[in-house]
């Protein structure tokens, strides 16, 4: 593994504590804030850039942006609407800078799994154990609020962890290594 690809996977892996972060205080406050999602902007500009430095190519970063820009404008009229936070908007745009475009389907698929996790949970919280905790899960439900900003940082947080296993501990000679990068 070159040193290029070594730093891009470091970055990464100290986006991994800052989407923990974002996903408790969310589920907590029903806030994102601005300097979380920018922190995650330059941790994945900063990875990126190694990656397509080392690459040779800024393929990579251009369908990240596209990515991006795509899913600010599709989430943006159901910000409008108040269907989402702008935090939840601002969060995932962000998102294909911090895993790269080619691991967007990873992404997705995880999303999709904690989203629908995330919103059985709300919408029935007597699956969980603690009266508290399924008190505070009623409230949520009760105030008609998903914080989404949790299933979005855990899907990040999978395709990053999915990322770094496969570039560290898969062998060099895999085909699946090669089409992950």
């Amino acid at each position: 593994m070159s040193l290029l690809l070594a730093a891009s996977l470091l970055l990464k892996a100290l986006g991994v504590p800052l989407l923990a972060r974002t996903a408790w205080v969310d589920f907590t406050t029903q806030k994102i804030a601005n300097r979380d999602v920018l922190l995650l902007l330059c941790l994945g500009l900063g990875s990126l850039q190694l990656f397509s430095v080392q690459a040779g190519s800024w393929w990579d970063m251009s369908l990240s942006a596209i990515a991006g820009l795509v899913l600010f404008l599709a989430l943006f009229p159901f910000w409008l609407m108040r269907k989402v936070g702008a935090g939840d908007v601002k969060l995932i745009s962000v998102t294909p800078f911090l895993i790269g475009a080619s691991n967007l389907a990873v992404f997705s698929v995880l999303l999709l799994v904690f989203a629908i996790a995330t919103v059985a949970v709300v919408k029935n919280p007597f699956l969980l154990p603690a009266g508290m905790f399924r008190h505070y899960v009623q409230h949520l439900d009760r105030k008609g609020v998903v914080p989404f900003g949790v299933p979005i940082s855990a899907a990040a947080i999978g395709t990053i962890v999915f990322q770094i296993y496969a570039n560290l501990m898969l062998p060099a000679g895999s085909g699946i290594l090669q089409q992950l990068n």
